[in-house]
């Protein structure tokens, strides 16, 4: 008797589980919102100025999502979508510019500045530590006392005149 319960519940449970796995495979075909905005982060906003366009709630935007969700409904890979809408707007949509032609200079020259810059520290440094201060003139302790005095003096002279 046990047995049949058992076998009835695990049957019960696999014909629970297939109506499970038709339900998800039939929403394959729909984009999602991860999908869209996976493209999205890669584009700015056409109208707020460095926003991307996942964040951004102008219509503008709103539209754009609504073109990629369309556009990958219709079969289009992220690279076709991303160079749809610089064909369009320009290279100036996309929030990270290809790392070729000019725009290889954004990727090389920043960090080439940086390590010359570290470069330069580092000789400084090292410059500094080497330096040695310039040594006065061996003066004898009675001229060393008689230049003390002197200052002094101008001092307290400076200080009555105040």
């Amino acid at each position: 008797m046990r047995k049949k319960i058992n076998t009835a519940a695990c049957c019960f449970i696999v014909v629970i589980m297939s109506f499970a796995v038709v339900r998800a495979s039939a929403q394959e075909g729909q984009p999602t919102d991860d999908d869209v905005n996976a493209i999205a982060k890669q584009l700015y906003c056409p109208v707020c100025e460095n926003t991307p366009l996942d964040v951004c709630g102008t219509q503008a935007c709103i539209d754009w999502r609504v073109e990629i969700r369309q556009k990958l409904t219709e079969g289009w890979s992220e690279e076709e979508i991303i160079q749809y809408f610089v064909d369009r707007h320009g290279m100036q949509v996309l929030v990270q510019p290809p790392a070729e032609g000019f725009y290889l200079f954004i990727y090389i020259v920043p960090p080439l500045i940086l390590f010359m810059g570290i470069l330069i520290l580092m000789c400084a440094v090292r410059g500094w530590r080497k330096h040695v201060p310039v040594e006065s003139p061996g003066l004898s302790p009675d001229e060393q006392d008689f230049y003390m005095t002197r200052i002094e003096d101008e001092l307290r002279r400076r200080q009555d005149d105040a």
